[in-house]
């Protein structure tokens, strides 16, 4: 009885009947593909369609970005070309200000050295005003010292006499 069912018909020509390759499995796979079309088209279709919209929603927010990151790319080129100019502007107000810094410097350090200059110009005149002052001083009591030693050295004892003699004199007369 298998051998009926497995056997060929006579009316099936031989071509069509080749061992692996049975018309009946195509046919099988064509139903079978058929069924399964009408069967999941719907739920195919509808995540093909989601699919396709997060693809282009994906798409956009990408091209969004990119034109973010472009203009923010540009921004920053911006940026970078007025630092640049920035910093020779920034360069070139310091050196003027350590320039003008210098001359207020050597300007104030004039003017102390001129004051520092008169004041020991007074100084100096003080000093020598004082010290001829203190020479005239000692001049004057090494003077008296030596005129006290030549008259006491030339001094005799009758004139020592007669002088203590004159000024009990001019005591008594003043007096009375």
């Amino acid at each position: 009885m298998l051998t009926l069912l497995f056997s060929v018909p006579e009316w099936v020509p031989e071509w069509l009947y080749y061992p692996g390759l049975e018309l009946w499995k195509f046919i099988n796979l064509g139903i079978f593909i058929a069924i399964g079309i009408y069967i999941l088209r719907s739920p195919i279709s509808s995540s093909l369609a989601a699919r396709q919209q997060r693809v282009r929603e994906e798409i956009e927010r990408a091209e969004k970005e990119r034109e973010e990151a472009s203009a923010n790319l540009a921004a920053a080129q911006a940026q970078v070309a007025h630092v640049s100019t920035d910093i020779g502007a920034i360069r070139t107000r310091a050196e003027q200000e350590v320039d003008e810094e210098r001359k207020r410097l050597a300007t104030i350090a004039e003017h102390e050295i001129e004051r520092l200059n008169i004041q020991a110009s007074r100084e100096l005149e003080r000093a020598r005003k004082a010290a001829q002052i203190a020479l005239k001083g000692f001049l004057a009591s090494r003077s008296l010292e030596l005129a006290r030693q030549s008259v006491v050295s030339q001094l005799r004892p009758e004139d020592d006499s007669r002088f203590i003699k004159d000024r009990l004199d001019e005591l008594r007369r003043a007096r009375g």
